[in-house]
C-alpha cells in the first residue's frame, strides 16, 4: 500500500517536474501520469456549453498555426535535425511556444525523434505502426518507458540552461497559454461585448480544442504517414508522402521525402509540394532571424 501511494505521489509530482520520471521501473500505460492528457480530451465536450463565436474560431486557428510552426519548424527541423541556424533567444522563444502545445519539452521531443530516425519501423521504434496503429499514434506517448528524456541523444542542445529548464518544467508553457487565453477572453467580453466571447469560451476554443487537434495531427505523421500515401523514394522504412497531412502539418506530410534525405530544411522537394514551414523559415532568414538553411542537393531531388 505504501509503495503504491509513493508511486502515485511521484506520478503527480511528475506532472510538474519531468525530472522525477523513472521510466524504466514499469511497462505499459502510465495512467496516473497522463490524467491531465485525459482531462484535456474530456474538456473538449465543453464546446457544447460555451458556444461559438468568430473570435473563438480565430483564436483556435491562431493558436493551432503558431504552435504547429513551433513544432514543425523548431522542434523538428531545428532541434531534431539542425537544418538551419538561429539566435539563442529564438531557440528559447520557440521552445516555449512548442512546449505550450503540451507535447513536452523540445529536448524530450527531439531526443525521441532522433531515435525514430535511427530505428525507423523496427522493434526499437516506439511509435512505428508495426506495433499497431494505436501504439504508433498515441499509446507510445503515454507509456512509462517513453516519459524520461534521454539526454545522451541531445547533448548539443542540452548544454543550454534555458532549454533544459523548459524541458524539465514543460507544464508551465501550456498553463501560461491557457490562463492567458482565459484572461484575454474576459477582457474582450468586458471591453468589446460585440465580439460575443468570454474567458471560458476562448480557453475552450483557443487552448483545449486547439491543443487536442494539434496533438492528433502531429502524431499522425508517426501513424498515418507510415501507412497511407505514396513512396517516391526507396527507404529502409515505411514512410509515405501524404498531401493532406502535408497541408495540415505545414509540410511534414512529405514524410517519404524527409526519411530519404532528412538533412534539409525543406521537406517539399518539388514546387507542387506545399511546405508552409519552409517558407516561413525562409521569410525569417530575410530579416536575419534564421540563416544557413540547408537546401536539397540536386542529386537528391532527382526522381528515381
Amino acid at each position: 500500500m505504501i509503495s503504491t501511494s509513493n508511486q502515485t505521489i511521484k506520478s503527480v509530482i511528475a506532472w510538474f517536474d519531468s525530472e522525477t520520471i523513472d521510466s524504466d521501473e514499469k511497462q505499459g500505460i502510465a495512467w496516473m501520469r497522463i490524467v491531465p492528457f485525459i482531462a484535456l480530451h474530456i474538456a473538449c465536450f465543453a464546446v457544447f456549453f460555451v458556444g461559438f463565436s468568430w473570435t473563438a474560431l480565430i483564436a483556435l486557428i491562431a493558436t493551432y498555426s503558431i504552435r504547429m510552426f513551433a513544432i514543425t519548424g523548431f522542434y523538428h527541423r531545428y532541434f531534431s535535425h539542425k537544418t538551419f541556424k538561429t539566435h539563442q533567444w529564438m531557440e528559447t522563444v520557440f521552445a516555449f511556444i512548442g512546449a505550450s502545445s503540451a507535447q513536452r519539452g523540445a529536448l524530450w521531443w527531439a531526443s525521441h525523434h532522433r531515435k525514430h530516425h535511427r530505428h525507423s519501423d523496427t522493434e526499437l521504434d516506439l511509435h512505428s505502426p508495426i506495433h499497431g496503429f494505436m501504439q504508433s499514434h498515441m499509446a507510445w506517448f503515454l507509456n512509462y518507458k517513453a516519459f524520461a528524456t534521454d539526454y545522451s541523444t541531445i547533448q548539443d542542445f542540452a548544454k543550454r540552461a534555458s532549454l533544459k529548464w523548459l524541458n524539465r518544467f514543460d507544464l508551465i508553457a501550456p498553463v501560461a497559454l491557457g490562463v492567458s487565453l482565459f484572461l484575454v477572453g474576459m477582457l474582450l467580453n468586458y471591453f468589446f461585448p460585440g465580439l460575443e466571447t468570454s474567458g471560458l469560451q476562448l480557453f475552450v476554443w483557443g487552448f483545449v480544442l486547439s491543443t487536442v487537434l494539434l496533438f492528433h495531427v502531429t502524431v499522425s505523421i508517426n501513424s498515418i504517414a507510415h501507412i497511407w500515401g505514396s513512396q517516391r523514394y526507396k527507404t529502409t522504412d515505411n514512410s509515405r508522402n501524404n498531401a493532406l497531412l502535408a497541408l495540415l502539418t505545414f509540410g511534414e506530410g512529405w514524410h517519404n521525402n524527409h526519411h530519404y534525405y532528412p538533412n534539409t530544411v525543406k521537406q517539399g522537394f518539388f514546387w507542387w509540394e506545399l511546405d508552409i514551414t519552409y517558407w516561413v523559415i525562409k521569410a525569417m532568414s530575410l530579416v536575419g532571424l534564421t540563416w544557413d538553411l540547408k537546401q536539397i542537393p540536386a542529386h537528391v531531388k532527382k526522381l528515381p
